[in-house]
């Protein structure tokens, strides 16, 4: 077995691989006489087929695997021993094929296409310049967050009437049949409807002032055109919505209206905790110190993006683009024409840009993401998704318990681990150049977006 490395350019680069009867004899005869101990063929017993006939009827294809075999594992193996830095993974040469006659050849040659990562030298100094946006808190999205807050504890009420046009109802609704008719009326004692889902204004109003005991006649399907609404007020098969018609007598027995949580300590301890907030004043400072911890982050992430433009515009790292738009449409398996990477490339070759780079600052700053750190961010992203459903106080061993069940799954903990390196590559960038900070509004930062 002999490979040897003919360099095209800094990128490109072929290796040749020489294979002879001697580095794969054994393996085959060894696979060989084990097919003879299982071969089943007419006119022999288990076993006893002739080596010689067996040989005759499967050498080819068992050659032919375990040279594929050999090609894999001693390219893999050189890659590794050379240290070589690759992009992609080998293709076969497209200029120095060789035909291969299975039947009458014993010794082969091989050439494979490979594509290197370039040499790259990353001097950041206080002359680089990045901006970093700080997004202001203004009182209108403090208002929202508190109205979030309200609203998340709040809670339906009794009342005495209709007055907003947001209340629900409860009671006995009734069809209104023409008199003389035999048919029993489709009824429901207990119906319950919204009034901010009506779809008819006009009808909305009739019910507008009402109280506890009234009669309101009104178009139940006008009022409800969809059909899934309907089937619930009445609590009948949506199939025999068809055969309803006319107005409906309903009599209110319950007005309730949702009402926001009142701003005091009943509030502040089903939000923080008990006794965590004391007053107002202390409410809504923690509530803005958590508006600006999520404006924050949304800066962090839009820095990241102007570190990796900076980083990326600065360096501009050659690629063997010829090489890996081959790779792409190889490892892609037809799933994507030529045309499609061809339009697509320039974002993958961004991207794979922007990797190289991260990859050279973590090697040259013997850069590492510990089990803890993991774990440790694994319970922040579990706690955010509680928190996007209202749940803040999540005992400590749940937390512990789904956090570690995310990172059993290989795929999401490669996706933690490599966000905690990005994380730790911008923290690098943010401390080796010059940030300028820049105060903006909401709106401005907004806009930044637009420009990409």
């Amino acid at each position: 077995m002999n490979i040897s490395r003919e360099d095209k350019d800094t990128l490109n680069a072929v290796l040749k691989m020489k294979i002879e009867k001697g580095d794969y004899e054994k393996k085959v005869n060894d696979v060989l006489k084990d097919y003879k101990k299982k071969v089943k063929l007419d006119g022999f017993r288990p076993g006893m087929v002739p080596f010689g006939l067996v040989k005759k009827l499967y050498y080819n294809p068992v050659l032919i695997e375990e040279v594929n075999k050999l090609i894999s594992e001693s390219l893999s193996r050189y890659i590794f021993d050379e240290k070589l830095r690759l992009l992609g993974d080998p293709l076969p040469s497209e200029d120095e094929s060789n035909e291969i006659d299975w039947e009458t050849q014993s010794d082969f040659e091989f050439s494979f296409d490979i594509g290197l990562a370039p040499e790259m030298e990353i001097n950041l100094t206080k002359r680089d310049k990045i901006p970093f946006y700080r997004i202001r808190v203004d009182e209108k999205m403090l208002t929202a967050y508190i109205e979030n807050y309200t609203r998340r504890f709040g809670e339906h009420k009794l009342v005495d009437k209709v007055e907003t046009g947001e209340e629900v109802l409860t009671g006995k609704i009734v069809q209104i049949l023409p008199e003389g008719t035999d048919a029993e009326p489709v009824a429901n004692d207990k119906a319950n409807f919204s009034l901010g889902v009506i779809k008819d204004e006009e009808i909305k109003k009739i019910f507008m002032g009402a109280k506890v005991g009234d009669h309101i006649p009104f178009d139940l399907k006008k009022a409800f055109p969809n059909d899934t609404e309907l089937s619930g007020i009445l609590k009948i098969d949506k199939e025999k919505l068809a055969e309803v018609s006319g107005d409906f007598d309903f009599v209110i027995d319950e007005i309730s209206l949702f009402v926001n949580a009142e701003i005091n300590q009943e509030l502040f301890d089903n939000a923080f905790g008990k006794d965590t907030v004391k007053s107002e004043e202390e409410f809504k400072a923690k509530v803005e110190g958590e508006v600006q911890a999520n404006l924050d982050r949304e800066s962090e992430m839009r820095f990241g993006v102007d570190v990796k433009d900076k980083l990326v515009n600065k360096l501009k790292p050659e690629l063997p683009v010829e090489f890996l738009k081959r790779w792409l449409i190889k490892t892609n398996d037809g799933k994507f024409t030529v045309e499609e990477i061809e339009k697509d490339f320039d974002h993958f070759r961004s991207d794979l840009e922007w990797q190289l780079i991260k990859d050279e600052i973590i090697r040259n700053q013997e850069i590492k993401v510990t089990e803890d750190e993991i774990l440790n961010y694994a319970r922040e992203v579990t706690l955010m998704q509680f928190l996007q459903y209202g749940l803040a106080n999540i005992p400590s061993d749940q937390l512990d318990h789904y956090a570690k069940e995310l990172i059993g799954k290989e795929e999401e903990r490669k996706k933690l681990a490599d966000k905690l390196y990005e994380d730790k590559v911008v923290a690098f960038v943010k401390d080796a150049v010059k940030v300028e900070e820049k105060s903006v509004s909401a709106d401005e930062f907004d806009k930044l977006f637009e420009k990409k």
